[in-house]
């Protein structure tokens, strides 16, 4: 039974393949991929946002792009996703690397509830 949602906001999307691929290894049937981009960078290129532009040499301004991957799934399910976001990616702890977080799932429809 689906009781949560597991985001991944992946900055290293050089390594998106390899992460569906470790998720359909651990058995997750689905995911929904969305591009996205963090807000700081978004307003380092507005002259107007001169506090965030200041700070533009602390960001990678080669990395402007990330991709949000979505899992409806179980506790169980979450568990062996995180443990493939780690396994791919390393250490989230590293500065642009990864983030994730999952919230609690209060209604779904449209999607089989088996995994």
């Amino acid at each position: 039974m689906f009781n949560q949602v597991l985001v991944t906001v992946l900055n290293k999307i050089e390594l998106l393949d390899k992460l569906l691929k470790e998720f359909e290894t651990v058995g997750v049937s689905g995911a929904t991929v969305v591009s996205s981009i963090g807000m700081a960078h978004e307003l380092a290129g507005h002259e107007e946002s001169h506090f965030i532009s200041s700070f533009r040499a602390l960001f990678d301004v080669s990395h402007s792009e990330s991709k949000t991957i979505f899992i409806a799934c179980s506790e169980e399910m979450a568990e062996k996703a995180k443990d493939a976001v780690r396994r791919v990616v390393g250490d989230l702890s590293e500065p642009d690397s990864a983030i994730m977080f999952s919230v609690p799932l209060l209604f779904i429809e449209g999607i089989s509830h088996n995994e």
